[in-house]
């Protein structure tokens, strides 16, 4: 059989191909070349052809038929041999499949071996790929590599004693008096390794982590003669003494300075050392501070370091590495709530980033901004995030309409200024803003007595100029059926009043009714609205025929509406005065979510209304329901998941007009000591039910159930079928990716029928 080609060779044919399908063809003859060789047992060109497969494995073609001659060239005596057998078995084995044990034997003969290259291979393929089973009967020749006094081994070791540890929680003990020693080793690769091996041992025992805190000065040590060395070219990274091993002694630093005092205290000198003294014109100094920035975050540090840190980022946030500004902006959005001042003096570059070019930035710096909302700044502050609320791209300006929302009514000055803002929003976003934000400015304006005639002329004036931001056109319509009558009247006072007729008014309104551009929705908040002028306008005859003639619509939830209002015209025109007048002042309800809303009509209202009058009409219950069509029912809240320190409530709502529709709202907190980053919450449900997932508040859950982050969901349910949903959640916790499937069942029967 003649001599099969080289690997150089083969990668020179394939990088010839010109089409896909020639260069598959290439490669399925030269693997039914290599098959032949190792039917016949051909141990001459066995490491060739293997290294060849290897090649064709990494342009992803199958090449598990090798995993076999990789053992066997594991158990060769020839090095060359051994080098190819251990990659083609960090390559294409793994614990899963059942082949990796046949190496065990062989990987503990060669960490005995007497060249200490054959051991190395040996320990990086056994903290490569070894399964916990391998881990266990090797253990013991790991700790014993770990005590040489051979550096080159003794790092080797350390990395396989961290995937030995990871793998195989309960052996850490057996490495700690290995460690004893580690942290006096010159070599830098060594340290370097033992500091990894350190840290995860304190990441996994809280034991291990009180054991090592009295290592403290002895890290604070090496990191000052790092930081004060001379030049070292061995070391050198961009003028900085060995910038790896540096970032990995400040991490080490932050697991052992956390909720201790003594430690803080010890290492509180070098890190302010680090931070000045460390160069920023390369990107090398930046990763160094990053880590100070982070570690002085984390440890119970001074006052005056944490000023320090935070300008540090503020200095970031200037760079003109688009990288280092993101980062600066989440370092900066997780230390603003414990050291608000501090942020504060950065807040005109943070605004300035709203006009970056690149959207992550520009996302980082809106939810900045508005954590340094205050009732000092607001409305400056306002101004800015309004002004990029118009400019910004559409998939911002719900989160931006729903964070103006929630400042303006925390900090507004005074209540003019605050329906004016948020008439801005939906003026500038109506179409994006969430679904409560309707009835929650409805109830605004109800409370704001002083404002009734000047914010009803400023919707009328609204309206005449657009009709297609729906939630301003249904705010408008309800607030012309409340206050048309101040409206006709002229009795604003906070602006020159306008002149209008009953008629103009109607007219309006009517437009609304018969416009393409209204929603279903926005047709019941117009017909209604018409409806409630009736008592306050002289128009009667007019209302009549236009309220008879959607008493036949094609649209159900209408026409409903309209036989309704045409029985109170007849049956029950002695209640109509009663029924339609003014709203009473509204008050929140916290008993399911923030803002707990029933709707009347098309109308807005809380769940508990305190009326200051007695209903003059006594009726029968039922006959008043059905006249004012409430369609809410509170539903009781449930836990969805609790799992691992994440619990994930649900809480509930039926979308008005369509009671087909659940709003579930859920609540993520955490109950760990530390926090959870990049928080996915998916759900999938029955082809029967539609589903939408609208954005979450946040994807960083707080730890210690210091903060939640929630999320909405819109479920419609056609059929009246039992609620089931699958979740999956994402999340990164001490920095491990996790990742969880979950099914949820047991719905509260209020919530799909």
């Amino acid at each position: 059989m003649p001599a099969p080609i080289r690997l150089r060779e083969l990668i020179r044919t394939i990088r010839t191909a010109r089409t896909q399908a020639e260069e598959r063809e290439m490669i399925q003859k030269e693997c039914a070349a290599i098959r032949s060789s190792f039917r016949e047992e051909d141990n001459t060109y066995r490491c060739r052809n293997v290294a060849k497969l290897l090649y064709m494995h990494m342009l992803g073609y199958p090449a598990h038929f090798g995993q076999l001659e990789c053992l066997k060239l594991i158990a060769s005596q020839k090095f060359t041999d051994k080098r190819i057998g251990y990659l083609g078995a960090m390559l294409l084995l793994d614990e899963r499949q059942d082949v990796h044990l046949l190496m065990t034997n062989c990987i503990k003969n060669d960490l005995n071996h007497s060249t200490q290259y054959v051991q190395g291979l040996a320990l990086c393929t056994l903290g490569c790929m070894g399964s916990s089973e391998m881990c266990r009967d090797l253990a013991g020749e790991v700790e014993k590599l770990l005590k040489t006094s051979n550096s080159y081994l003794r790092k080797k070791a350390a990395l396989c004693a961290v995937h030995v540890i990871r793998k195989v929680p309960e052996l850490m003990e057996m490495f700690l008096p290995a460690t004893k020693n580690l942290l006096s080793e010159k070599n830098h690769g060594v340290l370097h390794t033992s500091v990894v091996l350190l840290t995860e041992m304190c990441e996994r025992s809280p034991d291990m982590l009180s054991h090592f805190r009295k290592l403290v000065p002895q890290l604070v040590r090496i990191l000052k003669n790092l930081i004060m060395s001379g030049y070292s070219p061995e070391h050198d990274v961009s003028g900085i003494s060995d910038p790896f091993l540096q970032v990995r002694i400040l991490r080490l630093l932050r697991i052992l300075g956390k909720n201790d005092d003594d430690s803080s205290e010890a290492m509180n000198d070098i890190l302010a050392q680090v931070a000045t003294n460390t160069e920023t014109s390369k990107n090398v100094g930046n990763a160094i501070l990053y880590e100070t920035v982070l570690t002085i975050m984390d440890i119970k540090s001074e006052s005056g370091l944490r000023v320090l840190a935070i300008n540090i980022l503020g200095r970031f946030l200037l760079n003109n590495d688009k990288n280092i500004r993101y980062v600066a902006l989440t370092s900066l959005l997780k230390t603003v709530q414990t050291d608000h001042n501090a942020v504060q003096r950065h807040r005109s570059t943070i605004v300035d980033c709203l006009k970056d070019l690149d959207v992550s930035i520009k996302r980082r710096a809106m939810e900045l901004s508005f954590a340094l909302v205050n009732g000092n700044n607001i409305r400056g502050m306002m101004k800015e995030l309004l002004y990029f609320l118009d400019s910004c791209d559409p998939d911002f300006k719900a989160d931006c309409a729903s964070g103006v929302f929630l400042a303006a009514e925390k900090y507004a000055p005074s209540k003019r200024w605050h329906i004016d803002t948020i008439m801005r929003v939906l003026t500038t976003a109506g179409s994006y803003v969430r679904d409560d934000s309707v009835p929650n400015l409805i109830q605004l304006i109800t409370n704001s007595v002083e404002m009734h005639a000047y914010t009803v002329q400023r919707l009328y004036k609204a309206l005449l100029d657009d009709i297609s931001q729906q939630p301003l056109v249904q705010v408008a319509s309800w607030c012309i059926g409340e206050y048309g009558d101040l409206l006709v009247s002229g009795q604003c006072e906070e602006e020159e009043p306008i002149q209008v007729t009953e008629d103009e008014v109607l007219d309006v309104l009517e437009g609304l009714l018969v416009s393409n551009l209204s929603t279903p929705v926005t047709r019941g908040y117009s017909l209604t609205a018409i409806m409630k002028l009736s008592t306050r306008f002289s128009s009667v005859n007019r209302i009549k025929k236009v309220v008879s003639i959607y008493g036949s619509s094609i649209d159900v939830e209408l026409q409903q509406r309209a036989v309704e209002y045409n029985a109170l015209f007849k049956k029950y025109d002695h209640m109509r005065p009663a029924l339609l007048e003014r709203m009473p002042i509204m008050e929140k309800s916290a008993s399911n979510g923030p803002t707990e809303i029933v709707q009347t009509n098309g109308e807005a209202e809380p769940s508990a209304v305190e009326s200051k009058h007695p209903p003059p009409v006594t009726q029968p219950t039922n006959q008043v329901r059905t006249i004012l069509n409430t369609v809410f029912i509170g539903i009781p809240p449930m836990t969805a998941y609790s799992k691992n320190g994440l619990k994930i409530d649900f809480t509930f709502e039926r979308a008005n007009p369509n009671p087909n529709i659940a709003v579930i709202t859920i609540h993520a907190t955490n109950s760990t000591e530390a926090e959870m980053t990049d928080f996915v919450f998916q759900a999938a449900v029955p082809k029967t039910f539609q589903l939408q997932l609208l954005s979450p508040s946040s994807n960083v859950v707080p730890a210690l159930n210091q903060g939640t982050v929630t999320q909405v969901i819109r479920v419609l349910n056609q059929q009246k079928q039992q609620l089931r949903m699958r979740i999956k959640l994402t999340y990164t916790h001490k920095g491990s990716a996790v990742q969880d499937l979950a099914e949820v069942n047991n719905f509260p029967p209020q919530s799909w029928q």
